[in-house]
């Protein structure tokens, strides 16, 4: 399907080889009578909004479009619509190009070191799930990271800091003390508390 433009060189094509009716001409081609017989009126407004923009745009290099449109509005006082004066910008090719994110380079983790002998270094994050009825609980997980062994679980719907604490000195009970506990809930980069 070609657009309304094209169709509408083709309608005064086939009527400048003559023998064809503009009624025919525009019914074979899918153009309306009214649509051919339309002649664009320019108006002069346009040449000073061109003007007004590329003069704004050479002064203030960083302004977009919205802020040529607020400042030919808001501060010259000039009544003229948003999409008459977009269509003229973008016919001047004024876009501005966007210029991607920067993405941060992250520092890749170093590899955990693994403990030789159990007790030394423990590992503890929180999980969360949803209920059937969609009530949230919480988990506290705390593991030896030798043997991957659960060394305890606490579940419930809230784990304020005095319960993790109390949780955390009921294993040191049963276990012993380890050398480091690791937390990873604090970043992307696991924590290491003595």
């Amino acid at each position: 399907m070609k657009r309304p433009s094209q169709r509408r060189a083709l309608t005064v094509e086939a009527l400048g080889q003559g023998g064809v009716s503009i009624a025919l001409s525009c019914r074979t081609f899918g153009v309306s009578e009214t649509c051919y017989r339309y002649s664009p009126q320019r108006n002069a407004d346009n040449e000073k909004i061109a003007d007004l923009l590329l003069g704004l745009v050479q002064v203030k290099k960083t302004w977009g479009f919205g802020l040529c449109f607020l400042h030919l509005r808001n501060v010259q006082g000039h009544r003229w619509n948003h999409k008459r004066v977009y269509r003229i910008y973008r016919e001047l090719e004024l876009n501005l190009r966007i210029e991607p994110r920067r993405r941060l380079k992250r520092e890749k983790p170093e590899a955990l070191a693994v403990p030789d002998a159990p007790n030394v270094v423990w590992s503890m994050d929180f999980m969360a799930d949803r209920l059937a009825d969609g009530c949230r609980f919480r988990l506290l997980n705390v593991l030896d990271d030798v043997n991957r062994e659960g060394l305890g679980i606490e579940v419930d719907f809230s784990l304020p800091a005095e319960r993790v604490v109390r949780s955390l000195n009921q294993i040191i009970e049963w276990q012993g003390k380890p050398l480091a506990i690791r937390g990873g809930d604090n970043g992307t980069k696991p924590r290491e508390t003595y």
